[in-house]
């Protein structure tokens, strides 16, 4: 895309101006670094998704931004069904409700230096992670199909986890309009062993330090002190999501056209709203986000017990957690009239601002937690959400740090080996699987989350909270 397409328009945000099938402008959030180290993809990509049906607004970009499938990952766009909008499963991405959590010990960071290779030893043991990795549950088709509709408060009432932990979940831990009948017996049977499982990936359990603190109001809200430890969970809806995206994918392509929907690349393939496919596809893909609920609230139930065996003082009492993989149904002011549009955050996560009503109330005076995942030898970032992020990108902000080489050029630069061997000089412990994961996951493969929150904090997306720190690391 030439260069000249691209507007500045603030100090971080930048504009493609509407012009040919572009239905919308299209607006990415990135300090002038970061759009000089932007892949020319991220851009075309932006610019085809304001060409859907039915978007309004703007096609967004998040500080994060990298090259998708179909729809950069650090997207955000939202659709009016009224005006002909669209679901696309490439819009959402293929670990449906991949999210964070992330968990408050009660100690310092200090309590935990005695006993940290002990530790990690033990999340390691406990915790299972990896390609292919399966736990100890094996869920029957009665109770696929419970967990589906149930999410984290299926994983609740099974023992595993507390009722408060649903207070600080995202939509209380069960989306409502899950139809575990829309999804294959194929993707069924790929998640069917691996609840309570990490994945691999970029996916990772990480025991942390609160290194700073910026709001000083917001941390005391949020239970968050300089020198706590917190631990945080990164996974999402294994085999099962990403079955139900290739799925979705190919039905939406082949029926596209159909609908009198021209695609701008085939990898944007998507259904009307209200079409069937749509339909089909909203059903499965909420269940999609109640499974990674579930798998996230059944992690937490194991690290909580890791925990209990080896530092019983801490609580490990759930701060927040919330997805940056979905598509939901939100109310939104556009051109001052409030309308119901689906809003598909991809690589995003919501950051809704102070009052929202579906905040729990005793977060909802300072907004939601956003939680910005980083990589293991940097760092990560809690921020909140603001009164002026929820006018802007429909109260959406980055996810993490975003990646700047692909896992195959990741590979080519950096052994695993030499990665763990260089961050335990620096005192954090990494245990993975996989050297080849490690490598593919090199901190240098990745933007510098600093940066990128720092983006996200001056267009006012999000405001800075406190930044963490890695001490343990359980890698997929």
């Amino acid at each position: 895309m030439p260069e000249r397409r691209l507007n500045r328009i603030g100090e971080d945000e930048w504009e493609i101006a509407q012009e040919g099938a572009m239905r919308v402008p299209a607006r990415i959030f990135a300090s002038a670094d970061l759009i000089a180290g932007l892949d020319d993809k991220v851009l075309e990509q932006a610019a085809n998704v304001a060409m859907l049906p039915g978007i309004v607004e703007a096609s967004y970009a998040m500080p994060d931004a990298h090259w998708g499938y179909g729809f950069p990952i650090g997207g955000v766009a939202a659709f009016d069904p009224d005006e002909g909008g669209v679901i696309s499963a490439g819009g959402v991405g293929f670990d449906i409700s991949c999210g964070v959590r992330t968990l408050l010990t009660g100690i310092g960071a200090g309590a935990i230096a005695a006993q940290r290779e002990r530790l990690a030893d033990a999340l390691f043991q406990r915790i299972p992670a990896g390609v292919g990795s399966h736990g100890e549950i094996s869920l029957t088709p009665k109770d696929m199909d419970a967990m589906l509709r149930g999410g984290a408060a299926w994983a609740v009432g099974r023992g595993w986890g507390e009722a408060d932990d649903l207070t600080r979940t995202e939509d209380y831990g069960c989306v409502a309009g899950a139809c575990p009948e829309f999804i294959s017996a194929k993707a069924k049977e790929r998640q069917k062993g691996e609840m309570g499982t990490l994945g691999s990936g970029n996916h990772y359990l990480e025991v942390q330090r609160v290194a700073a603190v910026f709001d000083e109001d917001a941390a005391r809200v949020y239970g968050l002190k300089t020198g706590d430890a917190v631990v945080s969970i990164h996974c999402g809806s294994r085999g099962l999501g990403h079955q139900i995206g290739t799925e979705a994918l190919r039905e939406m392509a082949l029926t596209a056209a159909s609908h009198g929907i021209a695609l701008p690349d085939r990898e944007l393939a998507c259904a009307p709203i209200a079409s069937e496919t749509g339909q089909r596809y909203l059903g499965a893909m909420r269940a999609a986000i109640n499974c990674a609920l579930a798998n996230r609230q059944i992690l937490t139930h194991l690290a909580r017990s890791v925990f209990a065996a080896i530092l019983p003082r801490a609580q490990l009492r759930l701060l927040y957690d919330v997805s940056h993989n979905t598509c939901k149904e939100e109310t939104h002011t556009v051109e001052g009239r409030a309308r119901a549009l689906y809003v598909h955050r991809k690589g995003a996560t919501r950051a809704l601002g102070p009052g929202h009503p579906a905040l729990p109330p005793d977060l909802r005076a300072v907004g939601q937690p956003v939680l910005i995942g980083g990589t293991m030898g940097t760092g990560s970032w809690i921020l909140r959400g603001t009164a002026e992020g929820t006018t802007r990108a429909f109260a959406s902000a980055c996810h993490g740090a975003g990646r700047s080489l692909s896992r195959h050029a990741a590979r080519q630069r950096w052994q695993g080996r030499a990665v763990i061997d260089s961050l335990a000089e620096r005192g954090i412990i990494v245990r993975s699987r996989s050297a080849k994961g490690v490598a593919e996951e090199a901190p240098g493969a990745y933007k510098d989350v600093d940066a990128v929150v720092a983006a996200a904090h001056r267009a006012r997306l999000a405001t800075k909270v406190a930044r963490l720190e890695p001490l343990i690391c359980i890698k997929g």
